[in-house]
Formats: structure tokens, C-alpha cells, sequence
């Protein structure tokens, strides 16, 4: 199968599944970003009695969870399949949720989740991104703007986060040395600030995967690579990323 006969045929698998009223193309494939070896990322809209039975049944290899078995928050459930020799990650979208976390997103509205994975975790908006980026392939699906009190509330959730990811480390790691500590530290806190600018600007996130590229915010590469079990060594490496952050924060003005 070719690329778009292969998206017609897990689209069309995906929709004839009782309850599903829409199934999207995500990921790097949707937003054109991909490569060649990129994964296919799918989404099905469900309302009401969704059994991931039935998405066995069609047969396709690989493991399809039930519903709340990836923490029942943000992310319910899904499956990941090799399907004509593509991988394809499928997750499940309660519409009721998802309408749900719309409504409170243009309000101003959300909460945080730890996600595996995802180093600073997620938004409770994150479905809310993926109706603005991802590709409707079957169904009709709302396309929302970025809200504008979200752009008020959410840079500064995210950014007192990363000022207490790094009030901590300069605490209780960086006086003994703990120079891995440090760096899983400061690699948090910059997908942290990452959040907050993009957040201040108006851009939708859906994974962490460019995260730091989008914020500008790259250099802590350089940061965290000149780390060493030396607490002065830690004390500036931390000075520096709190310059960086500050510095990126500041340019969304």
C-alpha cells in the first residue's frame, strides 16, 4: 500500500468501530515534520460505550490496552500496532472529555498530569492542541483558536513550576555534588519554561519531542553536558539555565 491508500484503510478500520465519531492523523505526520522511518499517530473520537475489543478484533498486530490503562487521565487508553509494516500508535479520545477540557481551556482553565515519557508531564489542554493540529480524517471535530485566557493562565503555572524545579535542586542536589540529579533537574525545568513560552505565545503543544527547539531554548545542551560532581560546577550550571530561561521567557514580552 501506498501512504495514502494505507491512510484510507486504518481510517476507514478505525471509524467503523462502535462508538467512534472521528478518527484524526497526529503527530509528525499530520503537522508534515515527518521522516521516513516516522510512526503513524491516530486518534479515535468515541461518545459512550468505546470497547477496545472490537479495535482487537480487526486483527492487526500488536497490543491494544483498555480504557484508563495509561493512567485514565489525559491520556485513557490506546494501542500500538504494526499495521502493514507500519508502526501506528492509536489513542482514545472520550468526546465528553475532550468537549470537557475544551470548555475549560477558554476559560483559563486546566490541570497538570505526569505522563510517562513526557519529562515536565502534560496539560489537561493537550487534547485541546490536538483538535487544532491534528488532521480530521473521518467525522467532524472542532478546530479551536488558541484561547486567550489560557495565554494568561498557563505561562505562569508552567513557569512557577521551573522556578521550583530549580529552588529545589540548588537545595537538596547541587550542595552534595549530585551532578545526574542536577541534570534531570534542569532538563525538566527547560521543558517547563519551554511550556511557559509557548504557552505566552499562543502555540499549541502536543508532545515534547521539539519542544526545546520551539522555545529557543537548545542551548542547555551545553549546559548540561559540563556537568561534573562539583557543587560550584553545579551552582553555575544552574545560574546559567535560570539566565537561559529567564532570557527566553522574557523575549515573549
Amino acid at each position: 500500500m501506498n501512504d495514502e491508500t494505507f491512510l484510507a484503510h486504518v481510517a476507514d478500520g478505525l471509524a467503523a468501530l462502535p462508538a467512534v465519531h472521528a478518527v484524526t492523523l497526529g503527530g509528525s505526520r499530520a503537522q508534515e515534520t515527518h521522516g521516513p522511518g516516522s510512526d503513524w499517530d491516530f486518534a479515535v473520537y468515541y461518545r459512550g460505550g468505546f470497547a477496545p475489543a472490537e479495535l482487537r478484533a480487526l486483527g492487526w498486530e500488536g497490543e491494544v490496552s483498555e480504557i484508563g490503562a495509561w493512567g485514565g487521565g489525559v491520556f485513557n487508553g490506546g494501542a500500538w500496532l504494526t499495521i502493514d509494516g507500519r508502526q501506528v500508535d492509536v489513542h482514545y479520545r472520550d468526546l465528553d472529555a475532550v468537549e470537557r477540557h475544551l470548555a475549560e481551556a477558554r476559560e483559563g482553565r486546566f490541570h497538570w498530569e505526569p505522563l510517562m515519557f513526557h519529562l515536565a508531564g502534560v496539560p489537561s489542554y493537550l487534547p485541546v492542541a490536538e483538535l487544532a493540529v491534528n488532521r480530521v480524517l473521518r467525522g467532524d471535530l472542532p478546530r479551536p483558536d488558541y484561547p486567550e485566557a489560557l495565554r494568561e493562565t498557563a505561562p505562569a503555572m508552567w513557569r512557577g513550576r521551573a522556578e521550583l524545579t530549580l529552588r529545589y535542586t540548588r537545595g537538596a542536589f547541587v550542595p552534595r555534588g549530585q551532578a545526574t540529579e542536577v541534570a534531570g533537574a534542569l532538563a525538566t525545568a527547560a521543558m517547563e519554561t519551554a511550556h511557559a513560552v509557548l504557552a505566552a505565545r499562543g502555540e499549541w503543544v502536543t508532545n515534547e519531542k521539539r519542544l526545546l527547539w520551539r522555545a529557543g531554548l537548545r542551548e542547555v545542551d551545553a549546559i548540561i553536558a559540563g556537568l561534573r560532581a562539583d557543587a560550584d560546577v553545579l551552582t553555575k550550571a544552574v545560574d546559567d539555565a535560570e539566565t537561559l530561561f529567564r532570557a527566553a521567557d522574557s523575549a515573549t514580552g
